[in-house]
């Protein structure tokens, strides 16, 4: 199925032990490039993480952001520096007695030392960790896939739509480009009898000349070109896979073929038809662009 490169994706899971939340979000880019933001005690998480997503993203610019809130009291463990605890209340203590003031030590006024306790987080279970983190992310990139897919099919549509258009416009050409050559044969007949009047015309040079001015303006190897580069451009859409780079490279061949008509055509019908192929053809680049 095709898929937009921009896309979006959240999920939350909530058990005894803690609270993870995933948000993915992404743009576009030519390769597939990962940023992940992760707390930094968890942050061997990341390669699983870039492992996992790999193997569901192509290409893009990918944003993972993980929350990690841990509910279990066992997971932080607050350590009493004694010998400093001892210290401050002498000291206290020792300002009471000099200044005669009053001494109201409590344990609450130790709380404004931060030397005096030292925070230590348990170390992380990392098997533990990813268990609650891998399926909170497969859900977040469900999402994040979904959302994709969906913005896949309107540039799907839009694109092909496009290309019928290109092709409506290349039948026109197909029809348009032998009248040419008929309109070309008479104006040369015209021209001829203006200036030799009643002499006999050279009717077989009338044929060469004729035959050198179809050639030059025969653009059938072109149009055959651009049915079966549109042709192939509709059935990309049926592949499994990234398919935005090999478009990118189709729609070139495309504006390439349409380049050659345009060199070649001396009609300004023709002409008019080619510059609207180009524009139709720069819109589908600009929304392969954001196909993965």
């Amino acid at each position: 199925m095709t898929k937009s490169m921009t896309g979006y994706g959240r999920a939350q899971t909530d058990t005894e032990e803690r609270s993870v939340l995933v948000e993915l979000k992404s743009v576009n880019h030519r390769y597939f490039e990962l940023t992940t933001r992760v707390p930094r005690q968890y942050s061997f998480l990341e390669e699983k993480i870039k492992s996992y997503l790999q193997n569901r993203i192509a290409r893009g610019k990918v944003e993972c952001c993980i929350t990690i809130e841990e509910k279990c009291a066992g997971a932080v463990d607050v350590q009493v520096n004694h010998p400093l605890a001892k210290a401050y209340i002498s000291a206290l203590n020792e300002l009471a007695d000099t200044y005669g003031i009053r001494n109201d030590i409590t344990t609450a006024s130790l709380t404004r030392f931060n030397d005096v306790f030292t925070v230590h987080k348990a170390e992380a279970d990392e098997d533990a960790i990813w268990e609650a983190v891998e399926p909170t992310l497969a859900e977040a990139t469900d999402h994040f896939v979904a959302m994709r897919e969906t913005e896949g099919e309107k540039l799907k549509e839009d694109i092909c739509s496009k290309a019928d258009n290109i092709l409506e416009m290349v039948e026109f050409i197909e029809k348009r480009s032998p009248e040419t050559v008929r309109e070309y044969n008479e104006k040369l007949k015209g021209r001829i009898r203006d200036l030799l009047g009643d002499a006999k015309v050279d009717e077989q040079r009338l044929l060469t000349e004729a035959a050198i001015y179809a050639d030059k303006v025969a653009v059938d190897e072109e149009t055959v070109r651009l049915h079966s580069h549109i042709s192939q451009l509709k059935a990309m859409f049926d592949d499994e896979g990234p398919i935005g780079r090999k478009m990118d490279f189709l729609v070139q061949e495309i504006n390439r073929e349409a380049n050659t008509i345009g060199s070649k055509a001396s009609d300004l019908e023709i002409t008019s038809r080619v510059l609207s192929i180009k524009g139709e053809v720069e819109k589908i680049r600009e929304q392969v662009q954001n196909i993965e």
